[in-house]
Parts: structure tokens; sequence; C-alpha cells
């Protein structure tokens, strides 16, 4: 196994197969000119990966928002529905693992776009060749692994440009990206539905967001800049006793992996952490379209508008949350998370037990609001566990559990516990989930405390 993991993450196949994407050094800036080129291309590279990360999600939420048509055309059950979801999403977990650990030692701009570019040619083919299951599932599969170039990027960037002061609002705004491609998806397929007419979903819903998608991966190699020693500026000082002395570049992928994120038990907290985040989100955000139609009697209009609003409205949650976990916790990033999931669990009853159009979109909104300050702080408590040199190493070992375990618990198993139990089974599944993010934030705030005491005695 451990031969298999060291070849898997080794850095000649690394630059064997992507080469055209490893990192550059450029020569140093000069001193006095060194402040404002460091500050300029934080900002230009935080815009960068904002819109970057967003658009994944426009090229990602479009399968899940046309859901209700591939049902109909391909007169497909719920279970398989679930199924189609999961296979998206455990790719990308697969793929968020080992891109997110690449990423460690590539370009971030060129590695970002590359994936970007990647998933907009593979919506297309959703639209030129998912006509079966099969075909679809394979499509799916090829599209959640290079979802998985995303995120390491993202983290790269914030943990390197941006020091602890400010990491948790400037990671909120961030966080916001795939709340606002994901909400951008429903208005976008919306517009071009009322263009082309609803017979051509497809290309509404697949090619136009894919075309988006591109000009906006051509504005990320424009934006982004590369770790601020390999643009020639002096790195940030936060460098911890125990980590001083290590050379990051002489390190390879596994080495990282295994020393410095498996033997970390922050690291696993916040995996497991985020794998209950997932269930929670994913069981809503996945059945959202099929639940209020078929359960709630909702039209389509109706469904868009509370898919854009579960989405949308976790933008000034997430925002406020980055600002007092910063301001009034102190750095702490688990207490305002563990509220928020006490508040999910009343939010989540009123979604499901809601009988109007207007309460079930409101609850839908504060659900959207809630579920995403746990997900969100707990990515800023991943850049805070490990040192910067294992972030996007960590980040993969988060994706792949959260969406190998659980998006599928909030896809397949939902799917398939709704088809044999009813909507109700839904129900209690979710809550579980939530009962189980809420133990896990609790023992990561208790890790964090202990780990500051040890620190200072």
């Amino acid at each position: 196994m451990h031969n298999i993991g060291k070849r898997l993450f080794s850095d000649e196949r690394r630059i064997t197969l992507l080469s055209f994407l490893k990192t550059e050094h450029k020569s140093a800036v000069p001193a006095d000119q060194a402040t404002q080129r460091f500050t300029a291309y934080k900002w230009m590279s935080l815009v960068g990966v904002f819109i970057g990360y967003a658009a994944f999600y426009i090229v990602r939420n479009n399968f899940t928002l046309s859901t209700p048509n591939v049902k109909a055309a391909l007169d497909l059950s719920k279970g398989q529905i679930g199924l189609l979801s999961s296979c998206l999403l455990i790719a990308y977990g697969l793929g968020k693992g080992v891109m997110s650990a690449w990423a460690d030692k590539a370009n971030p701009k060129r590695f970002m776009a590359t994936g970007l570019v990647m998933c907009a040619v593979l919506s297309m083919c959703l639209a030129a060749f998912g006509h079966s299951l099969i075909s679809l599932a394979i499509i799916l599969i090829l599209l959640g692994l290079f979802q998985g170039m995303g995120v390491g990027p993202s983290f790269i960037i914030l943990s390197t440009y941006f020091d602890k002061k400010q990491r948790g609002f400037i990671t909120s705004i961030w966080n916001c990206s795939h709340n606002v491609g994901g909400g951008l998806i429903s208005p976008l397929a919306g517009f071009m539905l009322g263009i082309v007419g609803a017979a051509h979903w497809r290309f509404a819903m697949y090619v136009f967001p894919a075309l988006v998608a591109i000009l906006i991966a051509c504005l990320v190699l424009w934006l982004v800049k590369g770790r601020p020693q390999e643009e020639g500026l002096p790195p940030l000082d936060e460098t911890k006793e125990e980590e001083k002395g290590i050379d990051y570049q002489d390190l390879s992928s596994w080495e990282i992996l295994t020393k410095y994120v498996f033997n970390n038990p922050g690291a696993w907290l916040v995996s497991f952490m985020d794998t209950f985040v997932y269930m929670i989100r994913f069981g809503i955000l996945t059945w959202i379209p099929i639940f209020l139609i078929q359960a709630k009697g909702f039209s389509h209009a109706q469904m868009m508008v509370a898919f854009a609003f579960f989405e949308w409205a976790a933008i000034p949650s997430t925002l406020l949350a980055g600002i007092i976990s910063d301001k009034l916790f102190k750095g702490y990033r688990m207490p305002p998370a563990i509220i928020a999931l006490v508040l999910i669990i009343f939010c989540i009853l009123g979604y499901w037990n809601g009988k109007s159009v207007t309460t079930v979109t409101i609850y839908a909104a504060l659900a959207g609001c809630l579920v995403y300050i746990p997900q969100f702080l707990d990515s800023v408590q991943t850049m805070e566990v490990v040192p910067p040199f294992a972030v996007g190493s960590t980040v993969g070992l988060r994706g792949f559990m959260s969406y190998v375990l659980g998006s599928t618990l909030g896809t397949s198993l939902l799917g398939w516990a709704v088809d044999k139990y009813g909507w109700n089974a839904g129900l209690v599944l979710l809550l579980a989930a939530t009962a189980g993010c809420l133990i896990c934030s609790v023992a990561l705030h208790v890790f964090v405390l202990r780990k500051k005491h040890t620190s200072a005695a």
C-alpha cells in the first residue's frame, strides 16, 4: 500500500504527466517594491480563485438542477438519480484527494484553469452523449475527477497570502464563491431556457454554463498568481517553531501526506466533521428539485426559486461567521459552528414539514444560511491545524472523506431510503447526520484547546 501511494503521488509521475502545471520561480522582487507587489497579488489572486471556484459549481450544480428533466427524459427512478449523483460526488472525492495533493507541488492558476476547462468540456458531453444511464455515469465520473482541481489551489492562495488574523473573514468571502456559482446556475439556465425553449433544455443547462466556465478560466489565468516565493516575494511569517528548518521543496507529495497529514489528529477531525456536513448539505441540495416537485407540489419555477435561495442565503451568514470567529471568538472556529448545527435541526424539521410554498422556501433559505457555516469554519480550521505546505494534502483528505462518504450517504443512501420507506426516512438520516457533525465539532474544539495549552506550556 505504501509503495502504491508513493508511486501515485511521486514527483516523477507528476512531472511526467503534468509538467506543464509545474511551479515557476521568478527572480526576487526589489525590497522597496515587495510590499506593494504582495498586496496587489493577494487581492488579484483572491478575486481569481473566487470567480474560478464559483465557475466549478456552475458546471457541477447544472446536473443537479437538470435531474427532473433527466428523470423524465430517461424514465429513471429516484434511486437511479441518486446513483448518478453519487457517481459525480464519489469521483469528486477521489479527484479532490489526489488533485489537492498534486496542487501542493503545482502552479495554482494553471492547475485551476486546466481543471475548469476540462469540466466545461465534460458538461458539453452531457448534452451530446448523456442519453443513457451508463453514458451519464461515465461522463459524471470524469467530471467529478476534474472538479477536484478547484479547491486545492484556492486553499493554497488563502493560506500563503493571508495571515491568521485575516483568514476567517477572507476565507468567508472565498467560501461564498460556491454559493454564488451554485446560485447562478438557476438564473443562467432559466435565461437560456427562455431563449431556446424547454425542448432544448440540454443546451440551456449544460452547454451555455460550459461556455461561461471557459470564459472564467481565461480570467483565472490572468488574475491568479503563484505562491509568494514563486513570484519572487517573501512568504508569510507564520512558521511554527516545530516547522522551522523544514524545506517543503525537498518533500514529495507522498511524504507530506503521510508525515504531516495522516499522523495529525486534527486533520482527521476536520475530515470526519466535513463528512457529516456534506451528508446534510447534499441530502438537502441533491433532493430539493425532486422533493419540492413531488412531495410539496411545487412548480418547476417555484422549485428553481427555492433552489437558488438555498445557495444564495448562505452568503451573508458565511461572511458573518468569518467575522464572528475572528473577532468575537478570537480565532476559535468551532463555537459558531456548534451554534449553527443546533439551529439546523429546527430548520430541517420546518423545511420537511412546511405546507406552503413560502414556508418551505423560507426554511430552505435558513437551512442554506446555516449548513454552510460549519462547512466554512471547518475549512478555515483545516488551514490552522497543519503546516502551510500540507494544506492542499489535508484538503484532499477532507474532500475525499466528505464526498466519498458524506455525499454518498446524502445522495444514494437517502435516495434508497426514500424509495423504500418514504420521504420521512430521509428526514431521520438528515437529523442523524446533524447529530454526528455536532459531536465532531465539539471534539475538534477540544483538540484545538488542548493543542494551544500544550504549545503554551
